[in-house]
């Protein structure tokens, strides 16, 4: 069975809930304290996710432990806005230029299971407000592929990039796995999930 780390930083957060939407999925989910973080951890880590509240500096000291474990095969799902970047191929946030509903607008530019089903309007807008899943972007590496881009100028916000056997999805915005209510973001946890534990390559 596969095991996924969570990790938080200075809170307590418990992906118990998270049990009956990965039901059917060989893995498990440990929460595990940012601060923990060795190459002992990650060492029996399957892939990780890292959310948009992690102390980014304290991964930064890290770099070389992380870009060794994506290169021998591991996955991360990155979510937030880098202001340090901590792996080989991220970069630092960028704004956009204006903030009105064409900037915020998400267009996918190429179709990945983890969004298989999601609708782009379920993306854009909560609750009739536009920007929640994403309202800045990121220069993604040159052979990253990119998913989804915001605003006419076509601004990356999602990409997968490659890097030695493993993979890292950013996304530029809130955690994806806080998305899901009574609309089609629901699938994005269990899709990304899924897609964490494949095989490594």
């Amino acid at each position: 069975m596969a095991t996924i780390v969570r990790f938080s930083c200075g809170h307590n957060i418990s992906s118990a809930g998270w049990a009956e939407r990965l039901a059917g999925l060989s893995c498990t989910v440990r929460d595990v304290d940012l601060y923990a973080l060795d190459a002992a951890l990650l060492g029996s880590a399957d892939a990780l996710l890292i959310g948009m509240h992690m102390d980014q500096r304290f991964l930064q000291a890290h770099t070389a432990l992380l870009d060794d474990y994506v290169a021998g095969g591991g996955r991360i799902a990155i979510s937030g806005h880098i202001a340090h970047p901590f792996l080989t191929g991220l970069s630092p946030v960028r704004p956009l230029d204006g903030g009105g509903i064409a900037d915020l607008t998400i267009s996918r530019v190429k179709p990945h299971p983890i969004w298989e089903g999601v609708e782009l309007d379920d993306l854009i807008f909560r609750r009739g407000v536009a920007g929640f899943y994403g309202h800045v972007w990121h220069v993604p590496p040159e052979d990253a592929n990119v998913i989804h881009t915001l605003g006419p100028s076509r601004l990356p916000l999602d990409f997968i990039y490659r890097h030695g056997r493993g993979e890292v999805l950013m996304h530029g915005g809130n955690d994806m796995w806080s998305f899901g209510g009574d609309d089609s973001t629901r699938r994005l946890l269990p899709q990304l999930v899924s897609w964490l534990v494949e095989a490594r390559a």
